[in-house]
């Protein structure tokens, strides 16, 4: 890597000032330590959207709640995460990346402690709601210090192929984990297992990242701040809240109204805020909006298919938690392997244009074929073909949209930039599995409705479900396809075929 400017802030990003020749021999290995703290981190949030729906039937038991408030255990997570996200990265931009990540791991594992020792279902519910709040504030912080952090455009492809195998890969390992730990130990290790990952990401951020607060940072846009974080609020609320209620109900359908009349006021008002809280500039650019929508969409269709993929293994197949988790890790191997060789090989050479839609090609493929599961199906020749297919398409996606959707932001913008990156696969994950989990019990009901009664009709009108949600996520990822082939610039971008792109990296 050519020395000058921007080796040398890469070098005090996490290194300091002091020392820079010394420095700029050390830095190349500690990024790649940075590398192994954020992915850490990430994993951490990224898993405990799935690792609890494992545990709920043991936790319904032992805490005595109903049937119809065992969503709220994930609802609480999703509202406060989604909601607060573009503030967490916000936050990173205003008082330092470092701090902002230290903060928001020792609140996260703070919060996961409360909820492992939760005696009601009213401080098991309170818990996830931080545990929400501070994921908002973690989730940015990390990816804005991997994108300040490689800035060289060899470097930058090889740790993006990485964290976005672990950002597509975390969910099925979710599942792998909660098995396990509910199966041989207890449902509230689901939530004490993040002390440990917290607590190794602590240790590792201290001695490696470095303290200061970002040159030329922003002011926070309060109005914006309460504008978006309501309007995702409703929006992912409404959402939940037809999985309990019909798409008539006045609470599902007034708060997705308001939330989207919100981010509709709140896009009028970064257009004339002086400081905005996400400047219209991050999500002009093409490339950076196409893997926005990329994000937003895939994890709509990710999401659905680990819900009722995993009720068909364990319902119809019969398998265990624990055997379930291993099911998806063939997946997940060929979603890291598919990451790393897209972001180091494909995209420094092709551009995303070929890359991200061709992905969801692939994945909207997979889908299909998953339609085709019956009671008869075996693993090896009907459920593990379409997730491979489906890992390879995912990998695709993911890696190549993250590091798009950072790739060239001003040192300034990048935690909101993180942030939005976060804030689309979250939403995108809530109303993929909300809507999902809809459409397919209305099928279900359909389905009963117009058979004659049988003893097996319960069986089938569950498969059929399962198949009408495969179709809607291999819609989603056809929608996918056209926005991401239309959106995408031909070609490499500047940002990624060059060290420039990505500016130097502030203190961190």
């Amino acid at each position: 890597m050519a020395r000058g400017t921007q080796d040398t802030s890469t070098a005090s990003a996490v290194g300091g000032p002091k020392g820079s020749s010394r420095r700029d021999q050390e830095a190349p290995a500690q990024r790649w330590w940075v590398l192994g703290v954020v992915a850490l981190a990430q994993l951490m949030v990224v898993l405990d959207a799935t690792i609890v729906n494992i545990a709920l039937p043991s936790a319904q038991q032992d805490l005595g709640f109903s049937n119809g408030n065992r969503q709220w255990v994930i609802t609480a997570y999703a509202l406060a995460f989604g909601s607060l996200l573009l503030l967490g990265g916000r936050l990173a931009d205003l008082f330092g990346r470092k701090r902002t990540f230290l903060t928001g791991l020792v609140g996260f594992a703070g919060a996961s402690a409360i909820g492992g020792a939760a005696p009601s279902f009213e401080v098991l519910i309170t818990a996830r709601a931080l545990q929400g709040m501070f994921g908002a504030l973690l989730a940015p912080a990390a990816l804005s210090l991997l994108t300040t952090t490689f800035t060289d455009a060899r470097e930058r492809a090889k740790a993006f192929g990485i964290y976005g195998a672990i950002a597509g890969a975390g969910g099925a390992v979710g599942l792998l984990l909660g098995g396990i730990l509910t199966e041989y130990l207890d449902w509230r290790w689901c939530l004490y297992v993040n002390l440990i990952f917290a607590f190794l990401a602590f240790v590792g951020g201290m001695r490696l990242l470095h303290p200061g607060i970002p040159p030329n940072r922003p002011s926070l846009d309060i109005p914006g701040t309460i504008v978006v974080s309501a309007g995702l609020f409703g929006i992912v609320y409404g959402f939940s809240d037809a999985q309990q209620h019909s798409w008539g109900a006045v609470t599902t359908w007034g708060f997705l109204v308001a939330g989207a009349i919100l981010l509709m006021v709140f896009v009028w008002w970064q257009r004339r805020a002086q400081h905005p809280l996400l400047p219209m500039r991050v999500v002009g650019d093409r490339d950076r909006g196409a893997s926005y929508l990329a994000m937003f969409i895939s994890g709509a269709g990710m999401f659905g298919v680990f819900l009722f993929l995993t009720y068909y293994l364990q319902r119809t197949l019969s398998y265990s938690p624990v055997i379930t988790g291993i099911a998806f890790l063939p997946m997940v191997a060929v979603i890291m392997a598919t990451s790393v060789t897209t972001t180091n090989v494909l995209v420094p050479r092709f551009g995303a244009k070929p890359i991200v839609p061709t992905g969801m090609l692939l994945s909207a493929g997979a889908m299909a074929w998953l339609t085709a599961l019956d009671a008869n199906s075996t693993y090896p020749a009907h459920v593990l073909p379409p997730l491979l297919l489906l890992g390879l398409g995912l990998g695709m996606i993911f890696a190549t949209g993250m590091n798009l959707a950072t790739a060239g932001v001003q040192p300034n913008d990048a935690g909101v930039a993180s942030a939005m990156v976060n804030t689309s696969q979250q939403v995108g994950g809530s109303i993929g599995t909300s809507l999902l989990n809809t459409l397919a019990t209305s099928a279900a009901s359909r389905y009963i409705a117009d058979h004659r009664p049988t003893p097996g009709i319960a069986a089938q009108a569950q498969l059929h479900s399962y198949s009408t949600a495969y179709w809607w996520s291999a819609a989603f990822f056809a929608v996918g396809f056209l926005v991401t082939v239309l959106l995408y610039r031909p070609g490499v971008p500047k940002s990624l075929s060059s060290s420039e792109g990505a500016g130097a990296a502030p203190p961190v």
